[in-house]
């Protein structure tokens, strides 16, 4: 048994089922499997991919996105995933470092092909909307594909993702996640948005992300539901569609969260549908889970990484909502724990690394042996994020381990900064860091973005803090700006922010 296999099962209980609805088209469970497996005999037998291969793509949501997923699920290769938010230079060490066999391009990136071609010559480019030179259309491919659609020795341990870290620390690692870390994960999401044949998830963030893949969408087609596939998120289109197509959950992150509720057509858009939607990815601030909420949404809480798949803590629909700010409990097939720096566990209330364990963790980073030991220790994960967790066992993330400042011996976590920040009614976003202080060793420096048509200063906002914080967390300098360094799901890149700051100080002791 394959990871495929859910999917062919699905279209024998249900074929005629609308699996994926994509650009005014559906594809029927028993459509979808055709295309897999058309897929799977051209990969095998026209393009030679073979068990352990691997097979890029690089384009925006559409169906055969999850064809190729699958496709390769059932040959034992594995999808890379491409953001196509990177720069030529950012993709092309991605293509490097992972050297797959094939490349899957939608014609809009293709300014990627002349540095493939001298880098990378051999890998084999088809076009999923054009006819690349040297290469080939991709329909073209499939639809000529003959054979069969198996490798052999290809069941659940095998590798299926290899899925580039987005990059909020420098250099992006692969983790290799395997076709069993998607049944699991597929089982918790279930269990944490009771879902079931007749949902209809609603899927707009980028498939090239865990978050975007796995929190929903291929659950969802695990369990038979159907899914809506949007080829990129905007909100006008985000919130046509649930008042059109009624589907009754989405994923969505805090920015676009906000994007949505900050639009004109928010409060007269009918929701009803929705049964729920979950977020994550960073710090979710109460008063966007507050907007949902009145209008009758509730909003779940999931924690976890790339290298979780992601799905690690969440909160449960017809579970416990009323913690402000926890990210849940530890899921159903999977352990989660706080541990001090030796690597044990700490007691309630007490702040530590959070540590995952179970089915659904990488196996490691794809040719980096080193970097796979580094938070692997005795079969847990070390998330490099701080939390903490309640008598109950609820969890609350504070920030990434790495982004603490330490100021006059003190702990700065910045995302307790930003939270403070946040609920000045002027600001729209936010990031503190720490800058090398002579005296303090640290201290901390926000950047903030202001809402549009506001005045708000430095001045005001440092008052705001300080009525809410002790006075060494509160911010020593604040710098407006219009825009803050992000990954693909808009998690801030605060060691941008770090390199700016040091490279400022720099220059004005110049």
């Amino acid at each position: 048994m394959d990871l495929c296999t859910l999917i062919e099962r699905n279209a024998s209980f249900t074929p005629d089922k609308p699996a994926i609805h994509f650009d005014g088209g559906t594809l029927s469970y028993a459509a979808f499997i055709q295309r897999i497996e058309q897929i799977a005999r051209a990969l095998k037998h026209q393009l030679g991919i073979e068990r352990g291969d691997r097979v890029a793509i690089l384009g925006l949501n559409r169906p055969d996105y999850l064809a190729l997923l699958y496709a390769c699920a059932r040959l034992g290769a594995m999808l890379v995933p491409l953001n196509w938010r990177l720069t030529v230079a950012e993709q092309l060490f991605i293509l490097s470092d992972a050297r797959p066999k094939v490349l899957v391009l939608e014609q809009a990136f293709d300014a990627l092909l002349a540095a493939l071609a001298g880098q990378l010559p051999d890998t084999f480019v088809a076009g999923l909307d054009f006819s690349p030179l040297g290469g080939s259309k991709w329909d073209c491919l499939v639809d000529q594909s003959r054979g069969d659609d198996r490798n052999q020795h290809t069941d659940l341990s095998c590798p299926l993702l290899i899925v580039y870290t987005s990059g909020t620390t420098g250099r992006p690692k692969g983790a290799v996640l395997r076709q069993e870390a998607l049944l699991w994960n597929g089982i918790m999401s279930q269990h944490m948005h009771n879902l079931g044949s007749t949902d209809h998830v609603l899927t707009v963030l980028p498939l090239f992300h865990v978050g975007g893949l796995n929190i929903q969408t291929t659950p969802a087609l695990h369990h038979g539901a159907t899914v809506t596939i949007h080829t990129r998120f905007t909100p006008e289109a985000t919130l046509a569609a649930i008042e059109r197509d009624r589907p009754t959950l989405a994923a969505l992150v805090p920015t676009t969260m906000q994007f949505l509720t900050d639009h004109p057509q928010w409060r007269t858009t009918d929701l009803s549908s929705l049964k729920a939607v979950c977020t994550g990815s960073t710090m979710v601030p109460q008063h966007l889970i507050e907007r949902f909420v009145a209008r009758g949404v509730p909003v779940l809480q999931v924690y976890g990484s790339t290298e979780t798949c992601p799905i690690a803590v969440y909160t449960r629909l017809g579970g416990d909502l009323t913690r402000k700010g926890s990210s849940g409990l530890p899921g159903l097939c999977c352990e989660a724990a706080i541990l001090d720096d030796t690597g044990n566990g700490l007691q309630a209330g007490s702040p530590g690394e959070i540590a995952v364990r179970g089915p659904n963790v990488f196996s490691g980073y794809w040719g980096a042996q080193q970097a796979t030991r580094e938070p692997l220790h005795n079969g847990w994960y070390l998330t490099g994020d701080i939390g903490r967790r309640d008598a109950d066992g609820y969890f609350w993330v504070q920030d990434r381990k790495r982004n603490l400042i330490i100021s006059g011996g003190e702990n700065i976590y910045p995302a307790e900064v930003e939270r403070a920040l946040m609920e000045h009614p002027d600001v729209a976003d936010c990031a503190v860091v720490g800058r090398p202080d002579p005296r303090w060793d640290e201290v901390p420096i926000a950047y903030v973005i202001r809402r549009p048509g506001v005045r708000l200063d430095a001045e005001a906002l440092t008052a705001h803090a300080g009525s809410q914080l002790a006075r060494f967390k509160v911010p020593r300098e604040i710098i407006f700006t219009e825009e803050l360094p992000r990954t693909a799901l808009g998690k801030i890149q605060h060691f941008a922010l770090k390199g700016l700051t040091r490279s400022s100080q720099h220059n004005d002791g110049d």
